[in-house]
């Protein structure tokens, strides 16, 4: 990989002392290389990454501007970004890099995700190519672009400093954790939430959404994955205006499976639940502290995100077989799952 071999030509061999700089020709090569990967990821995307304007109306002040970027995801103006970009408000102006304007209205928001999506009156829109979070790797290079200004795009390139990791969301009373929310150190500006976050192909693995201030990982940003999952949500955003989940009713989280149970099942990690809450499916359906979740509707549950992904509109009204394990035995419950109300 292109990052690799930057990385490998710093660690070998000592400057040129005839080079008049202090990179060695391998490095000056890789160096070169490194530039052109981010360079060419820019010109792929740079078209596609708008400046966001939101119009807001707070008392008696009149209108209030706010907003941050966002990435154009069908040629006829559907344009993805953050929630919280365009919470509060149904209306903005979307300004691209080369200057080109267009109004928007907005189409839907899940702020349980911190995903947003508006659409572009009567413009067509170069637009991004969505790439696969589940592929990325620890160390990989990636590159974010952002339109904070307008006129001047950010660039930016780092790698993938951690997975797997999740940030609270809330949505009135309720509270949700996003997922495998991607770890990068691509310095992130204020105006970027809602960019994208892409790989060295030019595809788009996540949309930025958080920059971690100092005390809690300086330099680091966030940014909510572009998977299986976010694209159902996406897909829901831009036909219905929302998305419908069903209501289990738990607080709970993976852990590993006992090696007996592990050999029974052929898992290696369940949902061990950790609160029930009171009048919910589960506590209806006789759930308790301690019980290890393993399949619901038939299909595995190792992971908080297999449980999100099998709670969605589908099975909302719906009476569902979830396999249990509690206190080493293994039992089969109805759960008849509720729409999640904010």
């Amino acid at each position: 990989m292109g990052e690799l071999k930057f990385i490998d030509s710093i660690l070998s061999g000592p400057p040129d002392p005839h080079s008049g700089t202090s990179h060695t020709p391998g490095e000056a090569e890789a160096l070169d290389a490194y530039s052109q990967v981010v360079t060419r990821v820019a010109e792929v995307l740079a078209p596609c990454v708008a400046n966001l304007r939101i119009y807001r109306r707070v008392g008696r002040m009149g209108r209030v501007e706010g907003g941050g970027s966002g990435v154009a995801i069908t040629p006829d103006g559907f344009i993805l970004t953050s929630a919280h970009v365009v919470a509060g408000t149904d209306r903005g102006e979307a300004v691209f890099a080369d200057g080109s304007e267009a109004m928007v209205e907005i189409v839907g928001t899940d702020p349980l995700s911190d995903l947003a999506v508006v659409r572009s009156l009567g413009v067509e829109l170069h637009a991004a190519q969505l790439g696969d979070a589940a592929q990325l790797r620890v160390g990989q290079l990636v590159v974010a672009i952002g339109n904070p200004l307008g006129f001047a795009g950010s660039v930016t390139a780092g790698v993938v400093s951690a997975l797997g990791r999740s940030f609270p969301t809330r949505a009135g009373a309720v509270m949700r954790l996003v997922e495998n929310v991607i770890q990068t150190d691509a310095a992130l500006h204020p105006g970027n939430s809602g960019g994208a976050l892409a790989d060295s192909g030019g595809r788009v693995v996540g949309i930025n959404t958080a920059l971690v201030g100092p005390g809690l990982g300086q330099g680091l940003g966030l940014a909510v994955p572009i998977n299986a999952a976010t694209r159902r949500i996406i897909a829901a955003l831009m036909t219905e205006g929302r998305v419908r989940r069903a209501y289990i009713g738990i607080v709970g989280g993976p852990r590993p499976v006992p090696p007996r149970l592990a050999q029974e099942t052929g898992q290696r990690t369940a949902i061990e639940v950790v609160q029930v809450l009171p009048g919910s499916p589960a506590d209806r359906a006789g759930l308790r502290s301690e019980d290890l979740i393993v399949e619901i509707g038939g299909a595995e549950v190792g992971s908080m995100d297999d449980l999100q992904r099998l709670t969605g509109s589908d099975v909302i009204d719906r009476l569902v077989t979830a396999v249990i394990y509690r206190n080493g035995a293994r039992r089969e419950i109805g759960l008849r799952l509720e729409e999640l109300r904010t």
